[in-house]
């Protein structure tokens, strides 16, 4: 069975920056840009930031997750973790079956926190290797 494409966008849900300096790069977001403090997932290292309608979420290198990108933001990495696009027609099957269509792997269901709040999510990756979550609301 041929699935047409699924995806339909609503906006940007959220960005997420790896931080070497998590005070300062706080400082800049929440004090210099105006952005609110919504979430501090401590266990993780990750703090979600409202920015508008969209979030940007900020890594501390030092937490849990940010190893997982590789090298610290510098010369030899980048501090750029993955991009997430919000979905108006969230389905994890057929997405899935999309993409696995098209030879792309993608990840499994799993409830993350977004702009939007707690919502289901897909990660996979683009062709340069640039991760991106697909999320519903």
């Amino acid at each position: 069975m041929t699935i047409s494409n699924p995806i339909e966008y609503d906006q940007i849900d959220h960005v997420v920056l790896r931080a070497r300096d998590i005070d300062v790069m706080l400082a800049f977001y929440r004090d210099i840009l105006g952005c609110e403090v919504v979430k501090h997932n401590e266990p993780l290292g990750l703090y979600h930031l409202r920015a508008g309608s969209s979030m940007i979420d900020l890594v501390d290198m030092l937490g849990k997750l940010g190893p997982d990108g590789g090298a610290a933001p510098g010369d030899e990495g980048h501090n750029m973790d993955h991009f997430a696009l919000r979905l108006n027609n969230f389905d994890a099957a057929v997405i899935q079956a999309w993409f696995h269509q098209n030879d792309i792997d993608i990840g499994e269901e799993v409830q993350r926190f977004g702009a939007a709040g707690d919502g289901p999510s897909l990660y996979l990756s683009d062709p340069e290797g640039n991760r991106l979550e697909l999320k519903g609301q």
